[in-house]
């Protein structure tokens, strides 16, 4: 199914009171053995390194960054600044610096080392580090010099990277952006007098360069609709979003740093990995196969990252068939190496060499990559404290994403369960996006209003694509389940 963005946001018509979610969000948690409360010690700890961050020389607070988040995020991870060069780009992008703050074996790094990213659901966000850390002394806040990680891309006048350069630096963020309010800017509230505007407006000119890079590399991006719990005073609710514009050129400026971070350890032969397998050709027959019993044309001649970029998230086949791609991007993992190349190096999504190294203070990872690239860049060697961890370090990742995923999915049902516990027996109109392999009868639905994903059932074979009525059957806030079946 879709992906869930579990963030506060300022409007819902309708939901439900978030004293009938907390006690279940409670039980979730429990369940997976999950909590937003660090140990006492763990907390002196970050209280102390807040207080007394290990701060580099370079200054560089004179480059005038931005950070351009969803409008309530407090744990910024990079701040960007772009400028031309010639007929090309210098991308300046500042990423969080979490070892200036957490020493290897302290207990901020052992809690962060079986936690293994930051786990999100509106008002119940379990974060990696504690807050003192992840939203305020090492997050890039605006007017506050922080210690970073300054990312420098060289691009050439199509976008492509032909230089990177990495070390530490003090910085300072102007603003604070949100998506919403920047991408009012590009469609005509302008960029104001700011000593940032500038940097700003390129980011359109460099993303859309970017994502014609990607499709010409043959990347992959699935036009899946979001499912967003929305938080209003006491009320939650369930709406879909689409992607804006400038979510995805924000994006490939960190796409543009995770293969520069690959291609250095790569070429040096020492460092971490973000992998995904080329899709099995006969999922990739079978899913011609959907195609032609969704009515969608596919040529034969058409590689399929080209169809998918193709399909339109908002028509009911088009997001069907979104799904069913889905199998082309499954068995994604990290790979550590040390003086060889692991057999597998490429994202095949992405369709290069990748590596997370933007969001440290929200996945773990991030910083052993980002350590691995300052000494390679430095000419030094990787410090024994992150080579000693490539060894469990892809197997704690797996672990978090397995517990991320069941904790995103688990919230997002509790607030499906709790907006229509009221409302058994009633009829929605649907659309059939997943039926099962095994049994025709068994399948998913999204339903538009409210903004629901579920399972489904009925006496006959689900027709995949189509618009259904289906009742809803029952709705259990307790086991996180709700029901329905084809009217």
């Amino acid at each position: 199914m879709g992906s869930a963005r579990i963030i506060r946001v300022a409007s819902a018509d309708n939901g439900v009171a978030a004293t009938t979610l907390h006690d279940g969000i409670a039980a979730l948690q429990a369940e997976l053995g999950v909590s937003a409360e660090f140990p006492p010690e763990v907390e002196e700890a970050a209280a102390a390194a807040a207080a007394d961050p290990r701060l580099p020389e370079l200054d560089r607070t004179d480059l005038p960054f931005v950070t351009i988040d969803p409008e309530t995020s407090m744990d910024l991870d990079q701040a960007l600044h772009l400028e031309r060069d010639g007929d090309g780009y210098v991308v300046h992008y500042a990423i969080a610096d979490v070892a200036a703050f957490v020493t290897p074996g302290d207990p901020v790094d052992i809690e962060a080392n079986k936690r293994g990213e930051s786990l999100y659901a509106a008002d119940a966000k379990i974060p990696l580090h504690p807050r003192v850390l992840s939203e305020d002394a090492a997050s890039l806040l605006p007017d506050q010099v922080r210690p970073a990680l300054l990312w420098t891309h060289t691009l050439d006048a199509t976008g492509e990277g032909i230089d990177t350069f990495v070390e530490r630096a003090l910085v300072r963020s102007r603003a604070k952006l949100s998506y919403d309010g920047v991408q009012k800017m590009f469609d005509g509230e302008g960029f104001g007098d700011h000593d940032y505007s500038t940097s700003l407006e390129l980011l359109k000119e460099i993303g859309e360069k970017r994502i014609a890079l990607e499709a010409a590399r043959g990347g992959v991006n699935l036009p899946l609709r979001d499912q967003e719990i929305s938080v209003v005073g006491d009320q939650w609710s369930l709406e879909y979003r689409d992607l804006l514009p400038v979510e995805n050129w924000n994006a490939q400026i960190s796409l543009l740093t995770g293969f520069a971070a690959a291609d250095l350890m790569v070429y040096a032969r020492v460092g971490l990995l973000r992998t995904l397998p080329e899709p099995d050709p006969r999922d990739v027959q079978r899913l011609h196969r959907t195609a032609r019993a969704l009515g969608l044309e596919w040529p034969a001649e058409m590689l399929y990252p080209d169809f998918i970029r193709s399909l339109d998230g908002k028509n009911g086949k088009h997001a069907a068939m979104a799904i069913a791609c889905t199998r082309l991007l499954r068995g994604s993992g990290y790979a550590s190496f040390n003086g060889e190349l692991p057999e597998l190096t490429q994202h095949s999504a992405l369709a290069n060499e990748y590596m997370h190294v933007t969001a440290p203070l929200r996945r773990l990872i991030d910083r052993y990559a980002g350590e691995v690239c300052l000494a390679l860049c430095a000419d030094q060697p990787v410090p024994e404290w992150v080579t000693s961890a490539f060894a469990t370090l892809p197997d704690t990742m797996r672990a978090s994403s397995r517990t991320s995923g069941a904790y995103e999915r688990g919230v997002v049902d509790l607030v499906e369960a709790g907006l229509l516990s009221k409302r058994v027996g009633e009829t929605f109109d649907a659309v059939i996006v997943e039926v099962d392999d095994e049994d025709k009868r068994k399948g998913a639905i999204t339903v538009e209003e409210p903004a629901i994903e579920a399972g489904v059932t009925s006496q006959s074979a689900l027709p995949l694509g189509e618009e259904v009525q289906v009742r809803l059957e029952a709705a259990d806030v307790v086991a996180r389940k709700v029901s329905f079946t084809v009217a």
